[in-house]
């Protein structure tokens, strides 16, 4: 399951506009010009809670208050698309790039706010971080509560 879900993320991500034709997002210096974030918005689990002991598949809803969701490459105003980050400190990311593609950086970028996944047994952390149509984290950073969920 989790192989689909990148494979489906990583063909939105070679899809994008800019991206496919070689074209960069920001300034020729390997800046990168974040997109502002809406005034007081927010991106958040709906499920699992936070402390949950779950069984596989474990599904994740999530959800977004003052921006919308939209698909990578759209470049729509007050939009993003979200990214869960699994085992993953949300300090050790670099809000300037774009998130990278593997198992532990989860690419929503067609929109979606669900995803079912096959996790192996342990303890495990999850935290969203909502990006633009180029998968960089707007400024500020919209960036949910980490969550810990123990799967059986």
């Amino acid at each position: 399951m989790l192989k689909h879900v990148l494979f489906a993320g990583a063909l939105v991500f070679a899809t994008a506009p800019g991206w496919a034709n070689g074209q960069s997002h920001g300034h020729d210096h390997g800046e990168v010009e974040r997109t502002s974030s809406p005034d007081g918005a927010s991106v958040y689990f709906i499920t699992p809670a936070d402390g949950e002991t779950v069984s596989n598949p474990v599904t994740f809803r999530f959800g977004a208050r003052g921006i919308g969701v939209a698909p990578a490459g759209a470049n729509w105003p007050d939009t993003g698309h979200h990214h869960m980050l699994i085992n993953i400190d949300p300090a050790d990311v670099d809000l300037n790039e774009p998130f990278p593609f593997d198992e532990q950086n989860l690419h929503f970028g067609g929109g979606q706010t669900e995803v079912t996944l096959e996790l192996p047994a342990g303890t495990h952390t999850f935290v969203l971080i909502m990006a633009d149509d180029f998968h960089v984290p707007h400024d500020p950073p919209l960036i949910s509560e980490v969550i810990t969920v123990t799967v059986e």
